[in-house]
């Protein structure tokens, strides 16, 4: 075994700084692993602008939560508008991205991920995690935090993000974003020449526990930015269609990692047990079906219900889009590195030295474990190796290779921790009591419920178009009242028993935390919403 890790390329390592000097490198270095795990599809036509959905899996992707710097997404996508010719050279970065995940500004984390819809304003100027989340937590400098309206009376939005049943782990969270008609377009924007459009991108989630919208971001959180920034007037979602060719990834920006050089010099990682779901044969279902739309696959009957036509039932029809095709291939950018190496001297893990692309009838991605590698558990999880090695093939360059069968631990690697002390209790979070939030305020409420995650969540009803973010949208009263008229017939006749987004052909669906699932007071069933105004530790 000596002889043949001694032709490991680790010198090249401690000339990048990955280990302290003064002990020779043998103490253990705190670090991480990061990077993209993607899959690629086909290409599909603009005219699919109206939108997307897709089943992705939900799991625990670490067994404990490791600490405030942790923080990756599960599979997801980034919605961007279409500009084609209008597309600017630079500075004009804006979409819908979030999805499952973890996050360094999560309060109450736990194994199971939770969901955010992650929108992004002019170049991350502000940012809408969901009704009443955004960029920073400073309601003085909201940046985003009114940027989303809520819109489902059955689905209250915690602001740490949208909760999801404790212990699930492979099912499969349905979801997907389509505009609505809910707003008007404007030719003013916060009294500026430049326009806001009024599409409406609406979430719809297909779960065990719950099928349909939920909240809908405002047109005024793409444009306001537009009021300073002229050039990109019209470039955003509130007007344009969505690009049907997204990227398809699972982006990681901290897994716990821990790097040491044993006595012959030679370079070891040890990364805190990372998991994927998994069948008994090795197999990790985590992308089904990603679907693009056209936009008359919903906007044009509800536009027509709206007007005064037939009554539209919400199913998005079909027939109007188009499935993505996965064309087998799958790749990684995962990396292992100690603190502070510069990214030009990180090295790659051998993804493929374990794992293998593997496409379900050309719409469902798994990725195939070498089960030699990868520990298949009883509880439906596939454990990846821990152990790493920085070694060079010959003609290739270093990397961290799974440790050959029978090498050991660095002693420094053997004791180190992924789980760290969490004595201090979250701070809660506090919505205003004054301006939007009590002018004209809740109807009912407060009303308080407990979350699997361990937070006490507080939340009132408000009026439709009461609610803060429509306050903050740069809608007139007569444009608010409108809306409220368009919600409560959605109210109405968009019941929660029926499905709206296709739903997956395989597999099991997740189920949201039943403690998000709430029934609007007698006399509020049309019209009214639940909004949270605290979530605070039990």
């Amino acid at each position: 075994m000596k002889s043949h890790l001694a032709g490991c390329l680790a010198l090249s390592i401690l000339a990048a700084g990955l280990f302290a000097q003064e002990d020779g490198g043998t103490r253990a270095r705190e670090g991480e692993m990061d990077g993209y795990l993607g899959v690629p599809q086909e290409r599909v036509s603009l005219e699919y602008g109206g939108g997307f959905s897709m089943h992705v899996a939900a799991w625990p992707l670490l067994g404990a939560w490791p600490g405030d710097r942790f923080q990756t997404g599960l599979f997801g996508t980034w919605m961007f508008a279409q500009l084609g010719k209008d597309k600017p050279e630079e500075g004009h970065y804006s979409d819908v991205e979030g999805g499952l995940g973890w996050w360094r500004d999560t309060r109450f984390a736990t194994p199971t991920p939770k969901f955010i819809m992650g929108g992004v304003a002019l170049e991350f100027v502000q940012w809408a995690n969901g009704p009443g989340a955004g960029k920073g937590r400073d309601w003085d400098k909201p940046a985003g935090k009114y940027g989303v309206a809520q819109l489902s009376p059955w689905v209250l939005w915690p602001p740490d993000g949208l909760n999801l049943a404790q212990g699930t782990s492979g099912e499969l969270f349905g979801y997907g974003y389509l505009p609505l008609p809910l707003a008007e377009p404007k030719a003013k924007t916060a009294g500026a020449d430049v326009p806001s459009g009024e599409q409406c991108w609406t979430l719809f989630l297909d779960t065990a526990s719950f099928k349909g919208p939920v909240a809908f971001f405002v047109p005024f959180f793409f444009t306001e930015a537009t009021v300073k920034e002229r050039r990109f007037a019209g470039m955003f979602l509130d007007s344009r269609p969505a690009d049907p060719n997204r990227a398809l990834q699972m982006e990681t920006q901290y897994v716990p990692a821990y790097i040491a050089r044993d006595e012959q010099g030679i370079a070891h990682a040890r990364i805190a047990p990372t998991r994927f779901p998994s069948d008994a044969e090795g197999r990790s279902t985590l992308v089904h079906r990603i679907r693009s739309y056209r936009r008359d696959a919903l906007w044009d009957g509800v536009s027509a219900w709206f007007a005064g036509g037939a009554a539209s039932d919400g199913r998005v029809d079909e027939s109007k889009s188009v499935v993505h095709t996965m064309n087998g291939q799958g790749w990684s950018t995962w990396r292992i590195h100690a603190y502070g190496t510069p990214k030009e001297e990180r090295l790659d893990m051998d993804w493929k030295a374990f794992a293998r692309p593997d496409v379900l009838e050309g719409h469902t991605f798994r990725w195939k474990w070498d089960t030699q590698a990868v520990r298949i558990g009883t509880d439906g999880l596939a454990t990846l190796p821990e152990h790493f090695v920085a070694q060079a093939e010959e003609g290739k360059s270093a990397r961290w290779r799974v440790a050959p069968e029978g090498s050991a631990l660095p002693p420094a690697l053997r004791e180190v921790s992924f789980v760290p002390p969490r004595n201090e209790r979250p701070e809660p979070y506090e919505t205003p009591s004054d301006g939007a939030w009590a002018k004209p305020g809740p109807s009912a409420g407060p009303f308080r419920v407990e979350l699997g995650d361990g937070s006490v969540v507080t939340y009132s009803w408000y009026r439709f178009c009461d609610q803060p973010a429509l306050q903050h949208a740069d809608l007139t009263r007569e444009e608010r009242e409108r809306m409220q008229a368009r919600v409560e017939l959605l109210h109405r006749n968009w019941t929660k028993e029926r499905s709206y987004l296709p739903t997956a052909t395989l597999g099991k669906l997740a189920a949201l935390d039943p403690g998000v699932l709430v029934t609007p007071p007698k006399g509020l069933e049309a019209g009214y919403v639940p909004i949270v105004t605290r979530q605070e530790a039990k």
